[in-house]
């Protein structure tokens, strides 16, 4: 294929094939890297795991106090750069971090929001001068940090917002008027980056609002079903007063700041989702194992083990595709700095080049985890619906994650909108490829490699559900054209067909790669999580493009189009519940995710 040498682009995993020595995977983390992990970890077990119950009751001081903790271990500043005050260390390693820490119940919220939306925007957009005063206060826990952008009236359409900004007659500082609601960490922020309209400015600006310049009103805690310690108020501007120097970025850019803030927060949230989804894994392994029931533990038997397995592959599956998207990011940004940009920006253009991976992770992290937290309270039987035991707490904490950062119903009509704004751009050529599908259409069926090679049988067949997604993309671009906006149901059908494609590759690349560095048989269960999940992805993927072309295609076309979605997601005869029973059975012996 063409740019076979070059680095990957965001949205080309659909039209090329991905080396699995490119991918970087969780296995291969280095020293300082596990250690930083372990730093983490303790943190959680030493200053969470005892205070959950003080935490969720909002008890005043508590969070600051946790927040100034985590500041002095320099867990706040992982990914701020040395001269800031931070550790300086990549995208992947920040990830890693924010996996660990998405253990940590409410916790995790609190400190995702200080060290992403709240941070970030700073480090990102600001002046060296902002720079310099806000970040480093950040970075130590200092000042705590806050991102004021929805309102009563605009929460997915974010530039509807009515929060007002008018420059003095001397032209020396904004006022600010308007009101903000379900903001994180409100209740003790120090620091607060707020989204205005100046005067009639049709797209909104941003500006660093500091709690002491006056003017501001925070409203008494929300009630919330879950994350019940994270702090969430309204927040109230009143005539604040604020300084020129402190508008950030640059006129009317606040949407652009908002919308690449957010494709941040949605790979950061689905690695935060897999870190929570392994600590509850690790609580129903440890409660089968303790429960007897009829004579003997509750992971003996058959209905468990399958909970216990579809658990472990999501989970894995997953993390694989966030640390390789993860790598993707770090590649693109070193390539943006060698050729003469400067971090911030280059950081910036880099995730921005994934937009479309971060909204399938983001939906696909959410959604795992919601998976994962409901099978853990049915292990857990009774037990589970008990506010003693822990999964009651990990259900209602797991459910914001499908409404944070954009719903996943919006984060899965932008997949498909990202990529097509890609391809109309001359970005990405995806018009190439769907022709190519569409003249397979017409030509005799292949019928397999007929290899016995495992991971070249997987390859081919993960080329065939890319098929699938290009076949119906593009006959609904192409029958559609600007109707296709509208239509939602076609286009969530379509990210679906997406999202499971891109897991199923990221899986089979890290399990490859895998086998090529261990060499040995220690592997065999991580290669029936690869095999399960590409068993249940064909039929996910089936049932998705016919949805999708039951609704726009008709008569010969149709039957032409469904033959070719079956042969795309035709599968080999394979047994999933003797996968899924070898894969229990080693989560049980080890008592732990332990993939």
């Amino acid at each position: 294929m063409e740019n076979e040498n070059k680095a990957i682009k965001g949205g080309e995993f659909l039209i090329r094939e991905t080396d699995p020595a490119a991918v970087f995977i969780p296995e291969e983390f280095d020293e300082e890297q596990r250690m930083i992990a372990q730093s983490c970890l303790d943190f959680i077990k030493q200053e969470i795991d005892p205070n959950l119950d003080r935490i969720d009751s909002l008890e005043e001081g508590l969070n600051t106090m946790l927040l100034e903790k985590a500041g002095e271990l320099g867990l706040l500043g992982i990914s701020v750069p040395e001269d800031l005050g931070g550790f300086g260390k990549n995208f992947v390693t920040g990830m890693l971090a924010t996996e660990v820490f998405g253990g940590s119940h409410s916790f995790a919220v609190s400190l995702s929001a200080h060290t992403g939306i709240g941070t970030l925007p700073i480090l990102y957009y600001g002046t060296d001068a902002q720079k310099q005063k806000y970040v480093p206060k950040l970075a130590s826990g200092q000042w705590k940090a806050s991102y004021c952008l929805t309102e009563p009236s605009s929460g997915s359409d974010a530039n509807s917002g009515k929060t007002k900004a008018t420059l003095s007659a001397d032209g020396k500082h904004y006022t600010i008027t308007g009101q903000k609601m379900w903001i994180t960490n409100a209740g003790f922020a120090d620091v607060f980056t707020v989204f205005a309209k100046i005067d009639e400015d049709e797209t909104l600006s941003a500006f660093i609002i500091e709690k002491d310049f006056g003017g501001i009103t925070i409203n008494p805690e929300e009630k919330k079903m879950g994350i019940k310690g994270s702090s969430t108020c309204q927040v109230f501007f009143n005539d604040c007063q604020v300084p020129v120097e402190n508008l950030l970025g640059v006129r009317g850019g606040g949407f652009k700041i908002a919308l690449n803030i957010l494709n941040v927060g949605r790979v950061k949230l689905a690695g935060a989702a897999i870190g929570g989804s392994k600590r509850v894994i690790d609580a129903s392994l440890q409660y089968a194992n303790d429960r007897n029931q009829f004579g003997r533990p509750i992971a003996k038997y058959g209905a468990i083990r399958h909970k216990l397995a579809e658990q472990a592959i999501k989970t894995y599956a997953c993390n694989a595709a966030i640390y390789r998207c993860s790598q993707n990011i770090d590649d693109a940004i070193n390539s943006f700095v060698s050729g003469g940009m400067d971090k911030e920006k280059a950081t910036l253009e880099g995730i921005r080049q994934f937009a479309a991976e971060a909204a399938i992770l983001k939906v696909n992290g959410s959604e795992v985890l919601d998976f994962v937290v409901d099978e853990g309270v049915q292990i857990y039987g009774g037990m589970g619906y008990s506010a003693e035991a822990p999964m009651e707490r990990a259900y209602r904490d797991a459910r914001i994650n499908r409404i944070f950062e954009g719903t996943n119903e919006i984060n899965r009509m932008l997949i498909v909108d990202t990529l097509l704004k890609k391809a109309m751009k001359g970005e990405l050529d995806l018009m190439t490829p769907a022709q190519n599908v569409a003249k397979d259409l017409m030509s005799i069926p292949d019928f397999g490699t007929g290899s016995d090679d495992v991971f070249e049988q997987a390859h081919e067949q993960v080329k065939k559900f890319k098929k699938a997604v290009l076949m119906i993309a593009g006959t609904a671009a192409q029958k559609l054209m600007m109707e296709l906006a509208k239509e939602q149901e076609i286009l969530m059908n379509i990210s679906d067909m997406i999202i499971e494609t891109y897991v199923a590759e990221s899986v089979l690349l890290r399990v490859e790669k895998l086998v090529k560095v261990k060499k040995d048989a220690a592997i065999s269960e991580q290669v029936d999580i690869m095999n399960v999940y590409l068993y249940d992805a064909a039929d996910k993927i089936a049932k998705s493009g016919k949805d999708a072309l039951n609704s726009f295609v008709e008569g010969d076309e149709l039957r032409m189009m469904l033959m070719g979605l079956k042969r795309f997601t035709k599968q080999e005869t394979f047994n999933p519940k003797e996968a899924r029973q070898r894969i229990a059975q080693h989560l049980i012996s080890e008592g732990k995710y332990c993939y």
